[in-house]
């Protein structure tokens, strides 16, 4: 983004770099710098869980359908 011919970087919805530094000062001081990491990487599990299982479903064959035969003839 351009203002005034001077760059600023805009990042995800509109956070700035100011803001971002605001907001892991604040997630420091509530859970502490030990913390993060364990809050962090259990997050990453759940979402990779949640993506496994989303896939998980769609590869099921609905309720009726059978996998390997023809579908019936109209």
């Amino acid at each position: 983004m351009l203002t005034n011919g001077i760059q600023v970087p805009v990042l995800i919805f509109g956070i700035g770099a100011t803001e971002l530094l605001l907001i892991i000062l604040v997630l420091v001081l509530l859970f502490g710098s030990k913390k993060i990491p364990e809050i962090a990487r259990g997050l990453g599990r759940s979402m990779s869980e949640f993506k496994k299982g989303m896939k998980e479903s769609e590869d099921e064959p609905k309720e009726g359908e059978k996998k390997d035969a023809p579908p019936p003839a109209k």
